[in-house]
């Protein structure tokens, strides 16, 4: 049985998604293109919700 929705639901293509920021491992943080931690930027937060990396997760078990 098909749900009722999946009747009507149109698949989108997946949109190409450009991250601004990168891991710095020297300091063990993501950063902007201008060296700022990505934090610091409020409507990158806003937009993306996170600036979690899976760095960490190699060395911590808590991540």
């Amino acid at each position: 049985m098909r749900p009722f929705t999946l009747n009507y639901a149109v698949p989108r293509g997946v949109q190409p998604t450009v991250t601004p920021y990168r891991f710095d491992a020297s300091r063990q943080l993501n950063v902007l293109p201008d060296g700022r931690p990505a934090v610091s930027d409020r409507a990158l937060l806003l937009a993306a919700g996170t600036t979690t990396s899976t760095a960490g997760s190699q060395t911590h078990f808590d991540d």
